[in-house]
């Protein structure tokens, strides 16, 4: 099995599109529409949801390797009906088969073979083995997907338009793919009693891995741009401002969602450029667990990129743009996938001084920040589990899980959090009875969890928050809710069937949030905002929907917060 397929099976669980019946783009018709620099034909149509799904469009002209997006080209001379299918080029590390196990047997109450041996990366090698990539992963990837209520189409033109949701896809910044089927969403959006109860739902990829998230001094000195895979999505939203009118939709009621690096990657949108661009090209955001990891240091980014270097038998960035597309998507599944500590996943944004100019955490307690953006934040019960090592049984091991994916931090900080903040008292009054959920609250607080305090005081707490209980509630399970598509749905690798009300509700939540910045829902009695006294709104059908206070602890984020990485 190929390293991200046991990726997608724990965390992206795409859902379903079994219940749904589609008329397909043959029969010549659907509806085109131009977009002026081509001519796009929906691919499909969905009786059930009386939606078209016009896939595949391409929102940058092909980038050269480890170059920006481009402006599009234009070419009229035929009508496009989706069938060009791309995937940006995917990569996982090994030890999530390790995470993934272990979460299965504590679902399933049954022993993990091979969790409590600790992980060494095998290391740059071009033989070990690697799957086939998928045939579509390709460089020039850089297309979304739009899918459009048949009325809101029809209406083009002729009123205000209908709101926007547009999703980033997450995977640890190095696999996702544009490819969910919105169903559910779109028909949670029709089952409210709004005024304007449709939205258009937009999915894009991105570059990811090194071809999107190459970084480092020697990098950068020879031309590299870093973070480029941010820069793809800014592009996707310049486009959907562009755009977006001509499906009918209103590009002044854009939402930007995504789950995990997905929402770790809206959060530097958020504050992108310190804000001194002017307004974000979106009005609102639902950051999901937004997650990455506070990646500053120069000497750690150009190990990384030294990396690639040696798997490509390369020695500058010019020799590597002449690599074969195929060696080069080898190179990236190679060093993701067998180089990589346990919980890290090489690749994720940085400090750059441009786009990213400072942490998020850092820019938001500084207001550097478009503060004009509405924000409904999640988080799930057990953040950290699927990173921490399930075999950590000492402070020790703890300790060492984080000085490896900050190496070049002083270590005594660490030291001191683990004093401070997470000691060794393992009577629950800390959040946990084990060495080993000891690390996972660490490394969740530090990578996932804190992320919604900061976005939340940056913002004076006027923001939404829901807090997903639902067992079992691990990162990214969520994410099935919110793709949930009205049929029966169930998953031996969590040992889950998954609970319909619940799935509803964040449908509920997100889509009327996109359509007038308040998050309402059938069974959803009260929503205030986060206010002064952290209040979030708990999904778990076994204790009900209700408010409780935030528990992420304000000490441990504001240590995290404002802490050198490097």
């Amino acid at each position: 099995m190929r390293i991200i397929q046991a990726v997608e099976a724990v965390l992206l669980l795409a859902a379903s599109t079994t219940a749904y019946r589609t008329k397909q783009a043959e029969n010549q018709t659907l509806p085109v529409v131009d977009l002026g620099y081509e001519l796009y034909r929906a691919a499909s149509f969905n009786e059930t949801g009386q939606f078209y799904n016009f896939s595949n469009i391409r929102y940058s002209a092909k980038p050269v390797r480890f170059g920006l997006p481009k402006d599009l080209e234009t070419d009229r001379s035929s009508i496009r009906d989706g069938s060009d299918r791309r995937v940006c080029p995917q990569s996982g590390p090994a030890w999530i088969f390790i995470g993934q196990a272990w979460l299965n047997s504590l679902v399933m109450g049954t022993p993990c073979k091979g969790c409590f041996t600790p992980y060494i990366p095998p290391g740059a090698n071009w033989n070990l083995p690697l799957a086939d990539p998928d045939p579509r992963e390709m460089e020039d990837c850089l297309f979304l997907d739009v899918f459009v209520p048949e009325k809101v189409l029809k209406a083009a033109g002729t009123d205000q338009g209908a709101a926007v949701l547009v999703y980033f896809p997450g995977g640890g910044y190095t696999w996702g793919r544009k490819e969910w089927n919105p169903a559910g969403l779109l028909a949670a959006s029709g089952r409210q009693n709004l005024n304007d109860s449709d939205i258009i739902y937009i999915s894009a990829n991105y570059r990811l891995g090194a071809m999107g998230f190459s970084s480092g001094p020697t990098f950068q000195s020879e031309g590299g741009i870093p973070n480029l895979g941010l820069i793809d999505q800014r592009f996707a939203l310049e486009w959907v401002q562009k755009y977006v009118h001509l499906f009918g939709g209103d590009k002044d009621r854009v939402t930007i969602f995504g789950e995990s690096s997905g929402g770790g990657s809206i959060l530097h949108q958020i504050t992108a450029y310190g804000g001194k661009k002017g307004p974000v090209p979106f009005r609102r955001a639902v950051p999901q667990s937004a997650g990455f990891l506070p990646r500053t240091s120069p000497l750690q980014q150009e190990k990384t990129y030294q990396l690639l270097l040696q798997i490509t038998n390369t020695s500058s960035l010019s020799e590597l743009r002449n690599v074969s597309e195929k060696d080069f998507i080898k190179a990236n599944s190679l060093v993701v996938g067998y180089n990589t500590t346990y919980g890290d996943f090489i690749y994720s944004p940085v400090v750059d001084g441009d786009f990213t100019p400072k942490l998020p955490g850092e820019l938001l307690a500084q207001g550097a920040f478009d503060k004009s953006v509405e924000v409904l934040y999640s988080l799930v019960e057990h953040e950290g589990d699927f990173f921490a090592a399930p075999y950590m049984n000492s402070s020790e091991m703890v300790r060492s899980s984080i000085a490896s994916l900050f190496p070049y931090m002083d270590q005594s900080l660490i030291d001191h959090a683990m004093t401070m903040f997470y000691p060794p008292i393992f009577n629950g009054s800390y959040g946990y009875t084990s060495e080993w959920e000891r690390a996972a609250l660490m490394i969740g607080d530090l990578a996932i969890t804190c992320n919604g305090k900061y976005l939340s005081q940056g913002l004076a707490n006027k923001t939404y928050s829901y807090f997903f209980a639902q067992p079992p509630s691990y990162h990214g399970i969520d994410n099935l809710y919110t793709y949930y598509d009205g049929g029966a749905v169930s998953s031996t690798d969590v040992s889950m069937v998954m609970n319909r009300t619940v799935a509803i509700t964040i449908q509920q939540l997100i889509t009327s949030f996109a359509k007038n910045g308040v998050p309402t829902a059938e069974g959803v009695s009260q929503f205030r905002t986060y206010g002064a006294d952290a209040q979030v709104l708990r999904l778990s059908s076994g204790r009900g929907f209700q408010e409780v206070r935030d528990g992420s602890s304000d000490a441990r984020c504001a240590w995290w917060q404002n802490i050198r990485y490097s």
